[in-house]
């Protein structure tokens, strides 16, 4: 018999809402925290851009949960928290909605994937920056979109170098326990 790949989670509905619910919460507390950290440090919002605190629940939800889970927490986590909180800034939101669904959509796809974790974690990390390049490419060349550049986008990927050490780390963690 053949399965829809988008009903692979064998978690209950109600797991899945509470897997969303802990991701979105998490994906806007964390930046709070990481911003805060930085401004006591004296380094500002530019940790964020290190260690891309929304991007870790989402990618782990789609791993735990599967792709409807990433999808939908990765679709919520950035429209409630500029809602919430402003950020992330009006002109980048669409851009990093596109990103972070991409990521939990991605991982969520490739969770039960007879691949080795670390390459899982990789291929997210690769389709959510491809999805969010595409989109600032397509913005700026089909709409005239001027705003965000893809020099920009580019920049805040190299900053972001310590982010993908940490998603590699507790993400292949995450999927090695879920397959115990």
């Amino acid at each position: 018999m053949k399965t829809n790949i988008l009903q692979k989670s064998k978690l209950s509905f109600k797991a899945q809402t509470l897997a969303i619910i802990i991701a979105v919460i998490s994906a806007v507390a964390l930046p709070q925290l990481v911003h805060l950290i930085g401004g006591y440090a004296g380094l500002g919002t530019s940790v964020g851009e290190i260690f891309l605190p929304m991007h870790l629940p989402i990618i782990v939800a789609g791993f735990v949960g599967g792709p409807v889970v990433g999808a939908v927490a990765g679709a919520l986590a950035p429209v409630i928290s500029f809602a919430l909180t402003g950020m992330p800034v009006a002109v980048a939101l669409p851009f990093i909605l596109i990103e972070i669904f991409a990521y939990g959509f991605v991982s969520g796809l490739l969770s039960n994937a007879k691949l080795n974790a670390f390459v899982k974690v990789l291929l997210t990390q690769i389709l959510g920056r491809v999805m969010r390049i595409l989109a600032v490419v397509i913005a700026t060349n089909v709409f005239g979109f001027e705003k965000i550049t893809l020099a920009a986008v580019l920049s805040s990927m190299v900053m972001g170098v310590v982010s993908v050490i940490i998603q590699w780390l507790v993400c292949t963690v995450v999927i090695r326990k879920k397959y115990e």
